[in-house]
């Protein structure tokens, strides 16, 4: 992928890129009509761009049917108003390959790629060679969802894997190591892009430099975090500040092993159809409500 190309998209991918919930039924069936609604909330809600298929959309739950399903109601409803990122959760090369062939009419702006999250991981050489595949095969623009803990990919092999795979354009860093951030920040170069997907850690990812996020808390509160990525880059760090704790005190009240749930009911608390999460996850009991309503007050909500 040419430099010029990589610095227009990365133009195209910095600010609040929010993950989309998948709207799952009492009996766990996916209700692609549910999709649209959601997507308007976040667009009008001022978001540079729509990621379907990661962590928070459950996409590791979705069979390849319901992938192509849910990917084309998303693609649909976004209707080219914003970048369109099609998030992958697989654990081989030719799977992904495989999945990106099918969506490939829908032309997303770039993949979110994980690498592979089952118990074996391979070794950098061939971490390397599986982005390089995939990006070959697909000619799709890479980001690397950096989020699997027995899989954790180091500042230096991210860094390592841009430099040789030209297609891979960044990275979304999700550890809670705000020092990983720093040290991409520190030596990416120009046309790479850093996100930040730590949650509790979004305001110091901005003004260290962090081009924008990927995150549940972007899902849930989509125009909030847009506000606070916006007063960074404005220099209004008084705002800023005041967004983060609020933002906090909401991110503090999740029970962060089931956070689909979480988006999703604090989505339904403004305006968007409430959906389930996937079995075997659960529903919100009423005192996890109760706590969240309580976190929501000072945002407005």
């Amino acid at each position: 992928m040419q430099k010029e190309a990589k610095l227009a998209l990365k133009n195209k991918l910095r600010g609040i890129l929010p993950p989309v919930t998948m709207p799952f039924d009492e009996k766990g069936r996916l209700v692609p009509a549910g999709i649209k609604k959601q997507i308007d909330f976040m667009i009008e809600s001022g978001v540079s761009a729509i990621v379907a298929g990661g962590s928070t959309g459950e996409g590791h739950t979705l069979s390849t049917e319901e992938f192509v399903e849910s990917m084309e109601a998303t693609h649909e409803a976004i209707a080219g108003r914003v970048p369109f990122l099609v998030g992958l959760i697989v654990n081989s090369t030719i799977e992904a390959i495989e999945r990106t062939h099918k969506i490939a009419h829908l032309k997303p702006a770039a993949l979110q790629v994980t690498p592979v999250h089952y118990l074996f991981k391979p070794g950098p050489e061939a971490t390397i060679r599986h982005f390089r595949e995939i990006y070959d095969e697909t000619g799709v623009p890479i980001l690397i969802y950096n989020v699997i803990p027995w899989n954790y990919l180091s500042a230096d092999l991210m860094l390592r894997i841009m430099d040789e795979v030209p297609g891979v354009i960044g990275m979304k860093q999700s550890s809670g190591d705000l020092k990983s951030v720093s040290d991409l920040l520190q030596s990416a170069k120009p046309d790479n892009i850093v996100l930040s997907g730590v949650d509790a850690m979004l305001y110091p990812a901005f003004a260290l430099g962090a081009h924008g996020a990927i995150s549940a808390l972007t899902s849930a509160v989509p125009r909030h975090t847009v506000q606070l990525f916006d007063a960074v880059q404005k220099g209004d760090h008084e705002k800023a500040l005041d967004l983060h704790w609020k933002l906090s005190g909401l991110w503090n009240t999740l029970r962060h092993d089931n956070l689909p749930a979480f988006a999703k009911y604090i989505q339904s608390r403004q305006g968007v159809d409430f959906f389930l999460p996937r079995a075997p996850m659960e529903p919100l009991t009423s005192e996890e409500m109760k706590a969240v309503d309580a976190a929501l007050k000072p945002l407005g909500i």
